[in-house]
């Protein structure tokens, strides 16, 4: 019980700075898309870059985020020997980035078509590079049980991005997305020179047979890594090489890409439940009754985030206000990402079976599968359906990852879901969702949101009442 305290504390600072500062950058995206029209294509560049540096960063980091609280929690093992060893492996990997970019940046530009703007490319893998370098910092305070410290330096990073961006499209009336990427560079580096503090207090030391056990641990992660993130962004990637029209797909993509931005609820709730839970579940493997805390924890993750969607869907009519009117076209993708991010988190939680075997090669094959089906139907289906085929990818490409990784998990380190609990919850929200989705859409806002307002409440009080609510004792 001690542990779910800490669990839910550490959730709930973890979760201030990541919904917090994902809401306040949620205030840059009206902002670019008022500065940069559906028409200008810019926005679906900055959504096919980050899709990028996203993919670039999982292959840096090589899997040494939960490698570390692997090793870090082993009592053979020295936490700063552990966390310096890491470092240097993910240094020497963005240096050896960073000089590959550059030296080959006019070939690079060109295949990616930005050959007129080789400069996005070279500000964005400074970016990537550096927030490589941050990871494992990062890491180790969320090992050290740090929260503050963490939300802090996350904090800081929001605020002044924040007010850089107002100053040059607001202030300076600056419309191109050169400027997103330049002010992400300024951030990023800013950011840095905030650790020295707490890297002059390590004692450093490296270990080269510890790398090579870390390494055997860490590149199926890698590979686990990789295939999850082409999962969240192999659609951003490919759209503009598959959508038949090259010069209206920056333009699709950026609709797309702004919309999935009010679906991030997901990503936020996933992210933060990550961050307090993965250094609890290692610490924990030892204890008795793990897979009950592991269970229990599932159905948690479950229930909230069906509450989340009720709530995001409820309340839509005035969410879509975050992004310009002329992205409205694709709020129908809604829905469906945040389906999908549901069962991105799903199959986080299940994830932890075979980390905690040293068995993660099952994870990259998981991952693998899915991001084949995601893949197969981007290609064919972008094509056809747009944006739309982005999106049901995403499902089938998560609802396949999820459904193996249970059921092998089952076979081999059987945990006690409460399959049936969580089913209940998750009729009840597709039963309220679709009460939501048949209000007619030219019926006066107040109508929709008196019909969604009880509806949310109502799922509310039964996680409370069901959930929540203090039992009385005999």
């Amino acid at each position: 019980m001690a542990n779910l305290k800490g669990l839910v504390k550490d959730t709930a600072i973890y979760g201030l700075s990541s919904i917090v500062g994902r809401f306040l950058n949620y205030l840059l995206v009206p902002l670019y898309t008022h500065y940069m029209p559906k028409a200008s294509g810019d926005y679906g560049v900055n959504t096919n870059m980050y899709a990028y540096t996203a993919l670039f960063f999982a292959i840096l980091t090589f899997g040494m985020e939960t490698t570390l609280f692997r090793y870090a929690n082993d009592e053979r093992e020295t936490p700063d020997t552990v966390f310096s060893t890491g470092f240097a492996m993910v240094g020497s990997l963005s240096a050896l980035f960073l000089l590959l970019v550059f030296g080959f940046i006019t070939p690079i530009s060109n295949y990616l078509g930005y050959a007129a703007h080789p400069e996005y490319l070279l500000m964005m893998a400074a970016v990537v590079a550096l927030d490589a370098l941050q990871a494992l910092p990062f890491c180790f305070l969320r090992f050290q049980h740090r929260p503050i410290r963490f939300m802090s330096l996350k904090m800081l990073f929001i605020f002044l991005n924040i007010a850089l961006n107002l100053i040059y499209f607001v202030l300076l009336g600056k419309t191109s997305v050169f400027y997103v990427f330049f002010i992400n560079l300024i951030c990023t580096s800013f950011i840095t020179f905030f650790f020295i503090p707490d890297l002059i207090k390590i004692h450093w030391k490296f270990d080269g047979n510890l790398l090579r056990r870390m390494l055997s641990y860490s590149w199926p992660i890698l590979l686990l890594s990789v295939m999850g993130i082409l999962n969240q962004v192999a659609d951003k990637i490919l759209f503009p090489k598959v959508y038949p029209d090259e010069a209206q797909a920056n333009v699709e993509l950026g609709v797309y890409g702004s919309c999935v931005k009010i679906a991030m609820i997901m990503a936020m709730i996933t992210q933060a439940f990550r961050f307090a839970y993965e250094p609890i579940v290692f610490s924990k493997a030892k204890d008795a009754d793990k897979n009950e805390y592991y269970a229990l924890g599932m159905k948690y993750f479950i229930i909230f985030t069906l509450l989340a969607f009720l709530g995001v869907m409820g309340y839509l009519p005035i969410l879509k206000y975050m992004i310009g009117s002329d992205y409205w076209e694709g709020l129908k993708v809604i829905p469906i990402v945040m389906a999908a991010e549901i069962m991105m988190g799903i199959y986080f939680n299940l994830s932890f079976w075979y980390k905690l075997i040293d068995k993660t090669i099952y994870g990259a094959l998981f991952s693998l599968a899915g991001c084949l089906v995601l893949l197969a139907i981007n290609i064919w289906g972008i094509p056809h359906y747009s944006y739309m085929a982005c999106a049901w990818g995403g499902v089938a490409g998560y609802g396949t990852a999820m459904l193996l990784s249970y059921f092998v998990g089952q076979r081999i380190n059987p945990i006690p879901y409460p399959i049936g609990s969580i089913a209940l919850y998750v009729i009840i929200a597709a039963v309220f969702y679709g009460v939501m989705a048949l209000v007619p859409k030219e019926w006066p806002m107040w109508i929709y949101l008196a019909i969604s307002t009880p509806l949310c409440l109502t799922f509310a009080g039964i996680i409370y009442w069901k959930e929540l609510r203090k039992k009385p004792t005999n």
